[in-house]
């Protein structure tokens, strides 16, 4: 299906433009169950790094369905192909010299690893949000728990679904005993030891 197709290059390339924005481009994976704090920890995390005059965009789980997969279900074949559909994408900003944050539950250990071999080994940095079951429970801020404890959701991660735990993951934050503040500063001093911030 693809003979006929030849990749275009770029004339301007990925070196330069992260030389540009002055940052080394890479996914940030927030991983983690509903109700863990990926969205609230991947937005705070943006707007330091926008005040830190750093460019970057955010991918969340919620936003990617009202649009590019608003196609896609939530069985584990839909889930599967929602994680490919966002591991392209995010692989083409990484080529525009961007910080990708990525927040989605991304349940499978398999498909979380599909994104990484999309980018180079150090384009991938995998945040599990590693909060308790019981504390998302009872955060529960979409109501959604309650709803798959009732039987109203089917393939509900946590409840009916599994959730594979990464199991080398370069960062782990525990919303439920970190305060989102702290989160972000141990985010950034790991960018900072990565060199994936650059100092003016």
């Amino acid at each position: 299906m693809t003979e006929n197709i030849v990749w275009h290059q770029s004339r301007v390339t990925k070196s330069a433009r992260s030389e540009q924005k002055r940052q080394q481009p890479c996914i940030l994976w927030f991983t983690g169950l509903s109700g863990s704090g990926k969205s609230t920890l991947a937005n705070a995390l943006e707007q330091k790094l926008f005040e830190l005059n750093h460019h970057t965009y955010l991918l969340d789980g919620d936003n990617v369905r009202h649009g590019l997969n608003k196609d896609l279900g939530f069985s584990n074949e839909d889930r599967v192909e929602n994680i490919r559909r966002i591991g392209e994408l995010s692989a083409l900003f990484v080529d525009s010299g961007l910080l990708v944050l990525a927040a989605f539950i991304s349940p499978f250990r398999a498909e979380r690893r599909m994104v990484r071999d999309l980018v180079q080994p150090n384009e991938f940095i995998e945040v599990h949000v590693a909060t308790p079951l019981t504390t998302c429970e009872q955060r529960d801020p979409k109501g959604l728990y309650r709803k798959a404890r009732a039987g109203e959701i089917r393939n509900f991660t946590g409840i009916d679904s599994d959730y594979e735990v990464p199991l080398n993951p370069e960062v782990v934050i525990d919303t439920s005993v970190m305060s989102v503040d702290a989160s972000v500063n141990k985010i950034i001093d790991y960018l900072r030891e990565r060199h994936v911030l650059k100092e003016s």
